[in-house]
C-alpha cells in the first residue's frame, strides 16, 4: 500500500511496483485513508510519506508508528523529503525489524528503492545512507564513536543501513572475515558486545547514536 499526497509520485510508484511484480492493494493521499485500508486489507508492506494532509507535518509518521503498534507484521517504509532526525529516531528505536527510512531522492534510484523493499520484506531494516551519516557524525571529544577507526566507521554506517555482513563486504570491497573482525571491535568499543541477533544489533546501534 502507498500513502503519498503527490499524485505524480504516487502514480509513478504504483506503476513501478506493478512493473516489478508487486501487487498494490491501495494508493491513497492521506494518513487516515492509509490506516483504514491497512485495517481492511492487511498488506505485507506500506510505503508512506512523512508529511501529508491536512497539516503536512507528521501525519505519515504517526500513521507509520500506529501501524507498527497495531499490526507489527506489516513492513513500513517511510519516505521523507529531508532528514528528520527526531522522526527517524521515533521510527527506528522502537523496533528495527521490517522498517525503513529513505529520502525521497533515493526513490529515483530504482534499484536502491527496490532493494530497500526486499530487505524490509525479509524482516530487516533499510536506512538511507545519508540519514545514517548524519547520525554517525559527532563533534564532541567524549563521543565513543571517536574511538572507531575509519574502517570501523564505514562498516558501522553500512551496518546501520540494514545490510547483511555479506553485503557489507561487497560494498566496502573487503573480506567477510574483515567485516566480522571490525564488527566485533565496533560493538566492543560501543559496549554492545553482548547484543546478539542481526536486527537487534542494528537497533542497538541506532539507539546509541540517538542517545
Amino acid at each position: 500500500m502507498l500513502a503519498e499526497d503527490s499524485t505524480l509520485l504516487r502514480e509513478g510508484l504504483v506503476r513501478l511496483l506493478i512493473e516489478e511484480g508487486h501487487e498494490v492493494l491501495a494508493a491513497v493521499g492521506d494518513a487516515a485513508a492509509l490506516l483504514r485500508e491497512v485495517e481492511a486489507q492487511a498488506p505485507d508492506m506500506v510505503v508512506v510519506d512523512i508529511r501529508m494532509p491536512p497539516t503536512h507535518t507528521d501525519e505519515g509518521l504517526r500513521a507509520a508508528l500506529e501501524i507498527r503498534k497495531r499490526w507489527p507484521g506489516v513492513g513500513v517504509l517511510v519516505l521523507s523529503q529531508h532528514i528528520e532526525r527526531n522522526y527517524a529516531a521515533q521510527l527506528l528505536t522502537s523496533n528495527a525489524e521490517r522498517v525503513g527510512y529513505l529520502l525521497k531522492d533515493r526513490v529515483a534510484q530504482v534499484e536502491e528503492f527496490l532493494d530497500a523493499l526486499e530487505r524490509i520484506q525479509a524482516g530487516g531494516a533499510a536506512i538511507d545512507p545519508e540519514v545514517v551519516r548524519q547520525l554517525v557524525i559527532r563533534t564532541t571529544h567524549s563521543d565513543p564513536l571517536a574511538r572507531l577507526t575509519p574502517r570501523e566507521r564505514s562498516v558501522l554506517e553500512t551496518l546501520a543501513q540494514g545490510h547483511t555482513n555479506a553485503a557489507i563486504a561487497e560494498k566496502l570491497h573487503i573480506s567477510m572475515s574483515t567485516v566480522e573482525k571490525n564488527l566485533n571491535m565496533i560493538f566492543d568499543k560501543l559496549e554492545l558486545a553482548h547484543t546478539t541477533g542481526y536486527n537487534r544489533r542494528i537497533l542497538a546501534v541506532l539507539r546509541y547514536l540517538e542517545s
